[in-house]
């Protein structure tokens, strides 16, 4: 079996993030692994056609990150306090994002919710989890956040 040392934890601070949280904390102990938590702010480039001033989009996009950042800094807080985390925040697209993170950081797993999106936003832009499962440069295990036992 293969050794399993770096975990990433893609997470989007949702309800199903958190229902997916106890299974990244466990194996990262049973494995004594190193987790990493992730949170990708999507790039709003891509709609600088829509007659926004690119000036407000890239004041949208700071304010985005800064915001973030303590969004990541409070979850951390509440549900890592007594264990040890990497915690990232990149910006772009979320699945491109997650894989090079994957990459980069030679994770061994990914460890995600097989729902975050719903109705028409996830038709529209598709499914995260579908995209990080065929591009992964490893494993990725899915949980549905839905059908966790309490």
């Amino acid at each position: 079996m293969a050794d399993i040392k770096t975990i990433l934890f893609p997470t989007d601070f949702t309800e199903a993030s958190l229902k997916v949280l106890p299974y990244a904390r466990y194996l990262t102990e049973k494995l004594d692994a190193k987790l990493i938590v992730l949170f990708v702010v999507e790039e709003l480039s891509k709609y600088a056609n829509f007659y926004v001033p690119h000036s407000a989009l890239d004041n949208l996009e700071k304010e985005l990150m800064e915001s973030a950042e303590k969004k990541m800094q409070s979850f951390i807080e509440d549900h890592f306090e007594d264990f040890p985390v990497e915690s990232l925040i990149r910006r772009g697209d979320i699945p491109e994002e997650i894989v090079k993170v994957a990459e980069e950081k030679e994770a061994d797993l990914i460890v995600m919710a097989t729902h975050g999106r719903k109705g028409l936003e996830k038709i529209l832009l598709g499914s995260v989890t579908e995209r990080v499962i065929k591009t992964a440069p490893c494993p990725v295990m899915t949980i549905n956040p839905f059908r966790v036992k309490k």
